[in-house]
């Protein structure tokens, strides 16, 4: 398996985590209120429907920054995968006297059952590889899906999928920044208009996302970009769709053989715990949890999630299956990240750091030269991306209540908010915002003092 083979199976796991993101949700029924409303990350409908209210916006746009390996040459390429979803709508219909069919709405033999139901069919199309220096110009791509009809035949009667044929133009298109070079890739729905819901959604492509892989050059993050990129990747614009690095981590984890550019914002690097062997289509849950709850329903609910999706049939199953060293694999796994470290230094990290005399109130940290400790006031201004509610609190002042060290060595500086009426009472339970010394920006020496006057010791 060559390189670029590996990197893609590893992104494609991920990728695929994201592809079915909310596809049906425990208890894996139709008749679930939270299995009412589907189909809610990367939807692509059809023109016309966003703007009728009753559908998602028909494109996507994605920018990503690669590196050459040898600019001169003019050999780098990228290779273009689009994948997504296409609804493909299950009816149920009674066998009659006449030898004909009539529809119904659930079907029963036995302790078997079959409703009427959407289900999904995957699409991925390799769209091919292109020199970067000939995409200067615009790129199109034609993308054609073709509908159809299936019928399965069961006891008492049949099922009838349907699809609805799909169609896209994806647009690729490159320019120099400096020494790296922009990749601008975006993807449009391209069947025609809709105003009415149920058309719009049949008419959409769901889960809609990418999957890039370089040759002769390598992707650069653009969400932690090394220093010579930071301005280039500054000027990189998202459209519903953002991109992260998914393959090969390189010596600093900041460039990529391979991107993925999903509809659901990630870290660089995503990945599926090796642990989880059922995907269960709910990445913001715990498997053991799920896998737990599964086997708590009765024989009448099981029968009804097997009934409501093929693919809610086999998690069951697989759940059925587990033995107890599946469940304990489950139940949790602690990874050492100082293993390789401890390995050829020979030194017991964990020791070390424990032994260490820390002192969070009386510890301090050196920011943009001055030193912070408790009671120095500080303007938050979050960088990190380790909380999606930072954005609330970016610009605020705040006063430090103490710095702490990690076993890895980091620094974390805890605050309380100036403004907040509970700071004191925060302050007293322990409840903090924690920032990297990074994140802060000190306050001018004078405002500093007199907050350090007012401080509670």
């Amino acid at each position: 398996m060559t390189l670029a083979t590996g990197c893609l199976a590893h992104a494609r796991r991920a990728a695929d985590a994201v592809l079915y993101e909310g596809y049906l949700l425990y208890p894996y029924r139709s008749t679930a209120a939270k299995n009412q409303v589907r189909w809610q990350f990367g939807i692509l409908g059809p023109p016309g429907a966003a703007g009728a209210g009753v559908g998602e916006p028909a494109d996507l746009a994605v920018e990503c920054l690669l590196r050459p390996v040898d600019p001169g040459d003019g050999a780098a390429t990228v290779t273009v995968h689009l994948r997504f979803l296409q609804l493909q709508r299950r009816s149920v219909e009674r066998a009659v006297v006449d030898g004909g069919y009539a529809a119904v709405d659930e079907l029963r033999d036995g302790t078997s059952s079959w409703i009427g139901w959407d289900e999904a069919v995957e699409v991925e199309r390799d769209l091919g590889t292109f020199c970067l220096r000939e995409l200067r110009g615009d790129r199109v791509l034609h993308v054609a899906v073709d509908g159809g009809d299936d019928v399965e035949a069961v006891p008492g009667g049949r099922l009838v999928r349907r699809r609805e044929p799909l169609s896209a133009l994806v647009t690729l298109r490159t320019e120099d920044d400096g020494g790296l070079v922009r990749l601008r890739v975006s993807v449009a729905n391209t069947a025609d208009p809709v105003t009415e819901k149920d058309p719009a959604t049949i008419r959409s492509l769901i889960g809609a996302h990418l999957i890039l892989a370089a040759g002769r050059a390598r992707f650069v993050s653009v969400i932690d970009p090394p220093d010579d990129a930071a301005d280039a990747a500054g000027r990189c614009r998202q459209h519903r769709c953002w991109p992260v690095l998914a393959g090969d981590g390189g010596p600093d984890g900041q460039t990529s053989d391979v991107v993925l550019a999903a509809p659901i914002i990630l870290y660089d690097h995503p990945a599926v715990a090796p642990e989880s062997t059922v995907a269960m289509f709910d990445a913001t849950e715990i498997d053991e949890i799920l896998t737990l709850r599964v086997l708590t329903l009765t024989d009448e609910e099981k029968a009804q999630a097997r009934g409501t999706d093929a693919r809610a049939a086999a998690i069951i199953d697989r759940c059925e299956q587990m033995s107890p060293e599946d469940l304990q694999r489950l139940h949790g796994i602690m990874r050492d990240p100082h293993a390789a470290t401890a390995a050829l230094t020979g030194d017991d990290w964990w020791a070390a750091e424990a032994a260490a005399p820390v002192s969070p109130e009386t510890d301090s940290v050196v920011v943009s030269g001055r030193r912070v400790s408790r009671g120095s006031r500080v303007r938050l201004r979050p960088s990190r991306r380790a909380d999606a509610q930072d954005m609330f609190v970016a610009g605020l002042e705040a006063r430090v209540s103490g710095v702490h060290v990690d076993l890895d060595g980091g620094t974390h500086v805890a605050v309380t908010l100036v403004d907040d009426p509970a700071a004191e009472f925060h302050d007293w339970y322990g409840r903090y915002l924690y920032f990297a010394p990074d994140e802060l920006e000190p306050l001018p020496e004078a405002e500093d003092a007199d907050r350090r006057e007012e401080s509670p010791t």
